[in-house]
């Protein structure tokens, strides 16, 4: 088939990449002139394992294709993608000009019947208001088509190409645009993933529903690690109990220092928003939100308990990017970290392996950050975990030891095991254990 997708995000990068991939011709553009020169020379704008490689060999083949020119890559579509940002407003709604300003120029360039595909998170009742705005502009017909994606970051390959269902929402009787999204996802799903289809509505909620329903349950371990401590359990000995039962299952019951990234926080406030609107107050949202505030700086309240102050400490942190394998720090739970460090006069010395320039962007020279994991350490007080990459979970203890100025360990991912930290001569500390 013959694609265009607007917004070369980190969205629409890869499903642009991964429909290539399957052998279609697929367009992807963005008004950002430098970014499109950028990928035109095989560069990537973000980090996601896998994605450089199959942008470039598609791109080698020709079926990958960067552009400025919307109307030129929309009158050569059949299927358009938008996949523009949805950024959060400060009341906490989704901010939809983008969305709707794209959707006013496919209708302007529309020369022929297609389908306009909302992949973009949004809420319920924009494929309405994508419709009046392309209808508008055009005498064409045309379909609306609400495809939320289910991709998660640093595994976002795996997940669009083997995805576990594939959610469609077509307009009242439009069987022909629910055709063409069928025929399109058939690959995907020859291993027996859905494609469920459903109204429009339905569908701009589900990814939602989806990411409150994991950030609820991630909250809600943070509050049994919580209980926890004071009751002097092992979190780690409830969590695989309860993750034995059938009808809960082993996911998201981790608990730590919060969940962050560009979905779960934004996609929570959202709902909360859109709910409110609609005159229904979500009360374990706002619990779930509030819970997940706190937890953010509990590790920092465990380093404060433990020297009576942190003015004058210094303070090692592992890991910056809201979670592994991604460079992406937007709402990470080291921010409110080191933000709170930083309001009581310690020092920060970090260390990420991929999210060091993000952080520089964020923190300037108001911390030192580290070409290395080791360097880091050199005449810290303490190291503090905050993401839990690969490379942290087996380290030198013995190397961490005499670069510390104290053994002392604040884990907030739960990596290592207590017993062997205490045998190994360490302070530890870590959550719900």
């Amino acid at each position: 088939m013959r694609i265009a997708v607007v917004g070369t995000g980190y969205v629409g990068l890869v499903v642009g990449a991964c429909l290539a991939e399957n052998g279609n011709n697929v367009s992807c553009v963005d008004k950002d002139e430098a970014k499109i020169a950028t990928l035109e020379a095989g560069r990537m704008p973000i980090y996601e394992p896998g994605l450089e490689e199959l942008v470039r060999r598609n791109h080698a083949e020709e079926r990958l294709r960067f552009t400025t020119d919307l109307t030129a890559a929309v009158r050569g579509s059949e299927i358009v993608f938008i996949a523009v940002g949805t950024p959060q407003d400060e009341d906490g709604s989704a901010d939809l000009q983008h969305v709707l300003a794209v959707a006013r120029d496919v209708g302007r360039a529309m020369d022929k019947y297609m389908v306009v595909v909302d992949k973009s998170t949004v809420p319920v009742g924009t494929a309405v208001r994508v419709r009046e705005t392309i209808a508008r502009e055009t005498t064409q017909s045309f379909s609306v088509v609400s495809n939320p994606e289910f991709m998660k970051q640093g595994a976002a390959l795996e997940d669009f190409m083997k995805p576990d269902r594939v959610v469609v929402g077509t307009e009242a009787g439009d069987e022909r645009a629910g055709d063409i999204m069928k025929e399109l996802y058939a690959p995907f799903t020859r291993t027996g993933a859905p494609v469920l289809m459903m109204d429009t509505a339905s569908a701009e909620l589900c990814k939602y529903a989806a990411n409150a329903v994991l950030a609820a349950r991630i909250s809600f371990m943070n509050e049994i690690a919580n209980v926890c401590e004071i009751a002097g359990a092992d979190v780690d000995h409830v969590r695989k109990a309860i993750g034995s039962d059938r009808r809960i299952g082993t996911s998201f019951l981790f608990p730590g220092v919060g969940y962050g990234g560009s979905c779960f926080p934004k996609d929570v406030k959202a709902l909360l928003k859109s709910s409110k609107d609609k005159g229904y107050d979500f009360k374990i949202l706002r619990a779930v939100e509030a819970v997940n505030d706190a937890q953010k700086i509990r590790l920092v309240e465990k380093m404060e308990a433990h020297f009576q102050g942190l003015k004058g400490r210094t303070i090692a942190l592992w890991g910056l990017a809201f979670k592994p394998r991604t460079d992406d720090m937007r709402e990470a739970p080291a921010i409110s970290i080191i933000d709170r460090l930083l309001a009581q006069g310690t020092t920060v010395r970090a260390y990420d392996p991929e999210a060091g320039p993000t952080a520089r962007r964020i923190f300037d020279s108001r911390i030192a950050l580290c070409e290395k994991s080791y360097d880091a350490l050199v005449g810290a007080d303490a190291l503090a975990i905050v993401t839990e990459w690969n490379e942290f979970r087996e380290p030198d203890f013995a190397r961490m030891r005499s670069l510390l100025r104290a053994p002392i360990v604040f884990d907030g991912r739960n990596i290592y095991s207590p017993e062997h930290m205490r045998a190994l001569g360490f302070t530890y500390f870590s959550i719900g254990r």
